[in-house]
């Protein structure tokens, strides 16, 4: 049976998911990395590959003989969509979408469909009969929001904001927590510094210490400046792990330690760098939508859309309940909240519903 596919790439994973020309959802897989911002072609093709593969292993396990090689053999698949962090520009989509192509013996072209992944997030619009307008944001390890129109055959993208990547932004993402967590406690102790007493006792701080084996506040400066590690000169494996990582992992990794911290132990710190990045994401939403009297024809009004979140940060509720607190305190209210634990099966079926209309 032929089969559609839909592929998440994020920056923390790829998922992938198969569906059936009539809309039901056959099987899930799962890869590593692939946000193409921080790629090679050839290692966001590889990415990709295992989690296609997985999927179709998974598949052939409760359908029996499914080709599970790529290329397949056979016009195994009748339309894909790649929703692809980093692919932010249409010379971006023209990169990859020839290999994508050979990779899965789609022709380029309407079968063959390449965005960025907030796109799969617009699918919540069609959930709802009185309104038109969405949007998406995305907190993971990193951080985008976007704004779409329904125009009755496509999402159209009406703006965009954020997604620049950790150097450059992605506030309200892993990244920016991570950094915000080393920054407040830094601020702490230099406010300390001059009052002459130590800093307020943190589980957060503590916690932060020990994840990498130092016994002071100030030399996490050394942690996060260290360079990155070089693979032709591998570091001991007894070594401290900040020295095995990358730098923004060493700030991204955080992130799960500020969350147990602030929503499980309620450390007064943990709380405040996460209404800090609320605050940060929800001033980045708050661009693509309408104030009082904005008469933009780009600009949506809240009250008059859905807002459809994705990623693992904004999994927690309590966390999507900051933001949303953020952006009421902006005067802007939604008419719809969305979260979509698995924007790749709502693309699978999307693409049922564009193959009965005659994709393919």
């Amino acid at each position: 049976m032929p089969l559609l596919l839909c592929v998440d790439c994020g920056g923390s994973k790829t998922a992938a998911t198969l569906a059936d020309p009539d809309g039901t959802v056959r099987a899930h897989g799962f890869g590593g990395p692939s946000n193409f911002a921080y790629l090679s072609l050839d290692a966001f093709i590889s990415a990709v590959k295992k989690a296609i593969i997985a999927t179709l292993e998974n598949y052939a396990a409760l359908a029996g003989d499914v080709p599970t090689t790529l290329p397949p053999t056979t016009d195994l698949f009748v339309a894909a969509w790649f929703g692809v962090s980093g692919v932010d520009s249409p010379a971006a989509v023209e990169a990859i979408t020839p290999a994508l192509s050979r990779l899965l013996n789609i022709p380029t072209g309407p079968r063959l469909k390449v965005t960025n992944d907030t796109h799969l997030l617009a699918a919540p619009i069609r959930m709802y009969d009185d309104i038109s307008h969405g949007v998406a944001v995305i907190s993971g390890t990193g951080a985008i929001a976007a704004s779409f129109k329904d125009d009755g055959q496509d999402f159209q993208e009406f703006g965009r904001v954020g997604g620049w990547g950790w150097i450059l932004g992605d506030e309200g993402g892993g990244f920016s927590v991570g950094r915000e967590a080393i920054r407040q406690m830094l601020a702490e102790t230099d406010k300390a510094s001059v009052g002459g007493n130590p800093p307020p006792e943190s589980i957060l701080t503590s916690r932060i210490l020990e994840y990498f084996g130092i016994n002071n506040v100030m030399e996490v400066l050394t942690v996060v400046h260290l360079p990155d590690p070089i693979p032709s000169n591998p570091v001991s494996p007894n070594a401290p792990l900040y020295t095995r990582m990358v730098r923004e992992k060493r700030l991204s990794s955080l992130s799960p330690l500020v969350f147990d911290a602030a929503f499980k132990d309620s450390d007064w710190l943990a709380l405040r760098v996460l209404r800090t990045c609320a605050r940060d994401l929800a001033v980045q939403i708050a661009i693509l939508l309408a104030k009082e009297g904005d008469d933009s024809p780009r600009a949506v009004k809240a009250s008059e859309a859905v807002i459809s979140f994705g990623g693992s940060l904004v999994a927690v509720q309590a966390y999507r309940d900051l933001v949303l607190e953020e952006l009421k305190e902006r005067g802007h209210v939604f008419k719809y909240v969305d979260y979509l634990s698995t924007p790749q099966a709502m693309g699978a079926v999307g693409l049922s519903v564009a193959f009965k209309g005659g994709i393919a």
